[in-house]
């Protein structure tokens, strides 16, 4: 339905939403106004609000990096922020920049189950202390965090909050004004959307310093055409997300569950990555204790897409499982299964037939 939703703006709708001197380019500014219209309705957040952008990536760079500089401009020397360590890098790369800036970063540990203590993020407030990052899930371990409870301790200090969505918005329920993140990151491609579109969402009194110049598109906040064909399919997506996620949720937390189960069923010696409850629905992270992680994965590989950290790891142990306290062997036999929308029961025992033949060889060897 996606990309059957984005298929005539690939060829005969093709104009240019940001002119509206022909007709075709009016046909492309009216659809914009119209995909924001409808993700105003899904998302229930004024239009104004919403700020198109090529993924989650950039939404957190424009967000953290676009927040910390204007509110350095605003105040005149740049001040404290604070996340996790087992933040995306898409978070922890820019507040990287910020420091080499002069901004000063802390970097807190969650507790064992990934989730992070309240009382450790108080305590590491400072009195310059103006912007929080904390992600709703870990794209890695699954873990779901308590932003509500984030979120109203840092409005009741007057701190910003940001918070990347990406891996929970489709998956959990979400509802963005209450969950009073000032600045809230998505992605297309994470609810089968097309990639190259994300949306950034600002609290009506969030100061921010754009990234890049050319052009007064979104607000003046984030130059350049807007691609209308993925404008759309992201609209879509969340369309569909949203109104499959109860049934989607219940499919994947049984799927999941039945993995988890299976597997322990076959394999002694499994250790879960992150809290279950607390938990994504199709997420599902572990260490297997006994093997060697390259001969492990090198052996699934064949039958089972699967990694042991994210595609932004590229290959390096996962600094997630680190921060929780695995050691380096530890993180490399690990594995992280995601399940998704075309999941089978068949796939399921399929998948934990295949893993555990390959443990008991290696096991064995």
């Amino acid at each position: 339905m996606v990309v059957e939703a984005m298929s005539p703006y690939w060829g005969e709708h093709w104009g240019n939403p940001s002119s509206r001197e022909n007709c075709l380019n009016l046909h492309a500014s009216a659809t914009i106004s119209l995909a924001r219209d409808k993700l105003s309705t899904l998302l229930k957040t004024p239009q104004k609000r919403l700020i198109f952008t090529s993924g989650a990536t950039e939404a957190n760079n424009l967000a953290l990096l676009g927040h910390a500089r204007a509110k350095a401009f605003e105040t005149g020397s740049p001040g404290h922020l604070i996340t996790l360590s087992t933040e995306h890098h898409a978070v922890i790369e820019p507040l990287r920049q910020l420091k080499r800036e002069g901004f000063r970063i802390t970097e807190l540990n969650p507790e064992k189950d990934g989730i992070v203590s309240l009382e450790n993020l108080v305590e590491s407030f400072e009195k310059d202390t103006f912007l929080v990052s904390v992600m709703v899930a870990n794209n890695e371990i699954g873990v779901l965090q308590p932003i509500k409870e984030i979120a109203s301790i840092c409005k009741s200090r007057g701190i910003t909050f940001h918070t990347d969505a990406a891996q929970g918005f489709g998956n959990i329920p979400i509802e963005i004004d209450q969950l009073g993140a000032d600045l809230f990151s998505l992605s297309g491609h994470k609810i089968y959307g097309p990639k190259g579109i994300g949306l950034l969402i600002i609290s009506e009194d969030c100061i921010i310093q754009p990234l890049q110049w050319g052009g007064n598109q979104e607000t003046g906040l984030r130059a350049g055409t807007l691609p209308v064909p993925l404008v759309v399919g992201l609209t879509k997506a969340i369309e569909i997300a949203l109104k499959q996620l109860d049934k989607n949720y219940q499919i994947l937390k049984t799927l999941r569950n039945k993995l988890w189960s299976g597997l322990n069923l076959q394999i002694p010696g499994l250790i879960l990555n992150g809290s279950l409850e607390q938990r994504l629905p199709n997420n599902l992270n572990f260490t297997i204790e006994g093997v060697s992680g390259s001969l492990l994965h090198k052996k699934l590989r064949p039958y089972i897409s699967c990694s042991s950290g994210s595609a932004c790891n590229n290959g390096s142990p996962s600094h997630v499982l680190m921060s929780i306290g695995r050691t380096l062997e530890e993180a490399k036999s690990s594995l992280r299964l995601s399940l998704g929308r075309e999941t089978t029961f068949k796939d399921v025992e399929i998948a934990i037939e295949r893993i555990s033949k390959v443990v008991f060889d290696l096991r064995k060897s």
